[in-house]
């Protein structure tokens, strides 16, 4: 049952940032971005199996939790944190130059930009 409940949470969590990703203004494919990588995390943490009472430290318990995932999961956290102040900062120098965060794209007669 906690895992139906987990599985329903990561799909809602995926559900609202791909709503948020397909908007035309930057600041809410940031928060999409951000709420993508929340789903990943969640996902990459159940993938250890979701056990009570698992010791991490190996002798401590017959039990024991994964630490791969746990790794990952870290890891994961680093790399979006890093990718999150990266579209931050061009999502406020973009809305600094144009002086709107509306994303549209408008081709020249001959194609270019």
């Amino acid at each position: 049952m906690m895992a139906v409940a987990f599985a329903a949470g990561v799909g809602v969590l995926v559900g609202a940032a791909v709503l948020l990703l397909l908007q035309a203004r930057t600041y809410p494919v940031v928060l999409g971005v951000v709420m993508l990588s929340y789903a990943v995390n969640l996902f990459l943490f159940a993938s250890g199996g979701l056990r009570r009472n698992a010791a991490p430290v190996v002798g401590s318990a017959e039990v024991l939790a994964d630490p791969l995932p746990q790794a990952l999961v870290l890891t994961a956290i680093v790399i979006s944190f890093a990718m999150t102040a990266l579209l931050v900062v061009v999502a406020v120098r973009a809305q600094q130059a144009f002086g709107d965060d509306h994303v549209d794209v408008s081709l020249g007669e001959d194609g270019d930009e």
